[in-house]
């Protein structure tokens, strides 16, 4: 019965008639607003896709050369100086390279001298002087003259150009040029080096990052300079490349770093000998001011035991053309002689009114100072001449530290010591090149005194332990030690400190010294540090004060002098001493 009803069922079902399903239209207002949100989907695809791509792919963007040089016309051209981009130009100029000559004096060789007065530059060699003028083929060598193929100095404004090929002839580096933009990159160390290859063609770029302009490209195999970064930069290195580009390649496309060695090029140095006496000098300065004052050195050295040469003070610039006052005489010489000590006459700028700068900075008042020098001491058979410029400026510094070599020349020629004296070394002074000095003169004389001076505006010592020293060891530093003369005070300076608190002194030699203990039963106290007898005298009011130079405090010098193994010993200045400080001094440069 269940299967008849079910059946039934289904045969109704079959007739029953299909409702039909009515398919939904698209209104045709509806197809613009479609049509939006497709383009909007394909737009936003697009623009995520390109905002993907911009922002990690890699810049194809080629920096300009001219650009990253900093060059601003045809004739310019940048300057790689080892591994450092400068910000000085060079010019390329009928296809060949001029540096500036401040960029030579910086950078390569700071003994050539140019003269931007007279238009001239020079080079000191250790018997001949070099020297070209603006515009010329021609340079001479002494009284030679020799040519080259080229314009050697050229001048545009203010400033000077001379030929790559010209320095190198005296100097020893390597350079190499490119043209487009153009750059010259110019080697002076040498030695070992950092260095990585280029394991696939690659970017150098601009800084370190992909979206940096490509300053150059480097293809598998090429070497690259390792260069160091003041920041560490993960994935980066920093490199020069091989056409004088500074720039950075990504870690993974180069090799780890490896050495490589940069040969120095076939270069003989010039040797600028010197003369250096077989015995320890014992020089003492004789001040002289008039002729009348030369016949007193028979008394002077009387007593002066050991005592083996002598400077007096007889020369001085006369005026701005370089001209010198003198005050030599024959009979001092031959007495001398005589009596085995050597005269190194003394050349001094003490004269008011004439410029140090304005004599030293031209090439035709330099060289009339060192002809008129030298021919005096030819003249008067001088065995040396003794140096002693004070006072000089920084501006002067490059004038006359040129005058101290072209000295040295004429000395070296004929046969005469030349010494040069110095301040104990500061940050003040250190323009005076004293490692020049020690190169082209005989001997270097660290004047170990004046610690406090006549302007000072405190009382002090005049020369304490500690402060000679110190002159000593940092003369060490530039000038070797055969060469090195400390001078040693006969002085003291007599300080007079007033209720007011002015400061004021005089100086007094040793016996005028112990005259003003004893008239004033002053007590002498040891100092140990200052490694001097201390005197202080109360005074209608006033306050004096003394740093004795004795037997004592002289030996104590002498002491610093043989612990370093010093040339010899100078003293200032001849008549200031006392007789027994002679057998002091002779203990030492016996």
């Amino acid at each position: 019965m269940a299967r008849e009803e079910r059946q039934i069922r289904e045969e109704q079902a079959k007739r029953r008639p299909r409702k039909r399903r009515r398919r939904r239209r698209i209104s045709p207002q509806a197809f613009p607003v479609l049509i939006a949100l497709a383009l909007i989907v394909l737009v936003g695809g697009f623009m995520t896709g390109k905002f993907l791509y911009n922002k990690y792919s890699p810049s194809k963007e080629m920096m300009d050369g001219n650009e990253y040089f900093g060059l601003s016309d045809d004739d310019s051209m940048a300057v790689i100086m080892n591994n450092e981009l400068l910000e000085d130009k060079a010019k390329f100029i009928d296809g060949r390279v001029y540096l500036n000559v401040e960029t030579v004096y910086q950078y390569i060789n700071s003994r050539f001298y140019w003269d931007s007065t007279e238009n001239l530059y020079l080079y000191a060699l250790p018997t001949e002087l070099v020297s070209v003028g603006v515009g010329s083929t021609d340079y001479a060598v002494a009284k030679a003259t020799n040519s080259e193929d080229y314009v050697i100095l050229r001048a545009d404004g203010s400033d000077a150009y001379v030929a790559l090929d010209f320095i190198k002839e005296y100097t020893a580096f390597n350079y190499e040029y490119w043209e487009e933009p153009n750059r010259v990159h110019v080697i002076t160390e040498f030695g070992s080096k950092d260095v990585v290859t280029a394991q696939k063609a690659s970017a150098v770029r601009n800084k370190a990052g992909i979206k940096c302009p490509i300053l150059t490209k480097v293809n598998k195999g090429d070497i690259m300079y390792v260069l160091d970064e003041p920041e560490e930069i993960d994935e980066w290195t920093r490199v020069l490349t091989a056409d004088g580009y500074i720039g950075y390649i990504k870690d993974k496309r180069i090799s780890a770093v490896t050495k490589t060695e940069i040969a120095a090029p076939e270069f003989e140095e010039p040797v600028y000998s010197n003369i250096s006496k077989d015995y320890k000098i014992n020089l003492t300065w004789h001040m002289v001011t008039n002729q009348a004052a030369n016949d007193q050195l028979l008394n002077k050295v009387a007593d002066a035991k050991g005592l083996n040469t002598i400077s007096p003070t007889w020369f001085s610039i006369a005026d701005t053309d370089g001209n010198i006052s003198s005050l030599a005489s024959q009979s001092y010489v031959t007495y001398a002689h005589q009596n085995g000590l050597e005269v190194w006459g003394l050349v001094d700028n003490f004269k008011e009114g004439v410029s140090t700068y304005e004599t030293l900075s031209r090439t035709s008042s330099r060289q009339r100072l060192v002809n008129q020098l030298t021919a005096a001491a030819i003249q008067y058979g001088l065995d040396g001449i003794n140096v002693d410029f004070e006072t000089i400026t920084t501006e002067c510094s490059r004038a006359y530290i040129e005058f101290i070599r072209e000295l040295s020349i004429m000395c070296r020629i004929n046969g005469i010591v030349l010494s040069v004296d110095n301040y104990v070394p500061t940050s003040s002074s250190d323009h005076y090149d004293r490692a020049e000095q020690g190169v082209v003169a005989d001997y270097v004389i660290v004047m170990g005194y004046d610690e406090h001076y006549a302007g000072s505006e405190e009382a002090g010592s005049v020369a304490s332990h500690d402060f000679v020293e110190r002159g000593i060891t940092r003369t060490l530093e530039e000038v070797p030690k055969e060469k090195v003369i400390n001078a040693v005070p006969f002085y003291t300076r007599f300080w007079k400190t007033d209720p007011d608190g002015t400061v004021s002194s005089e100086a007094l030699g040793m016996n005028a010294a112990d005259e003003k203990v004893a008239n004033n039963n002053a007590e002498k106290v040891w100092d140990d540090t200052t490694k001097q007898y201390y005197v202080e005298i109360d005074y209608n009011g006033s306050f004096y004060q003394m740093w004795m130079e004795e037997e004592t405090s002289i030996e104590d010098k002498m002491q610093l002098i043989k612990q370093y193994d010093l040339a010899g010993v100078a003293s200032w200045r001849l008549g200031y001493e006392r007789a027994s400080i002679w057998d002091v001094i002779l203990k030492y440069v016996n």
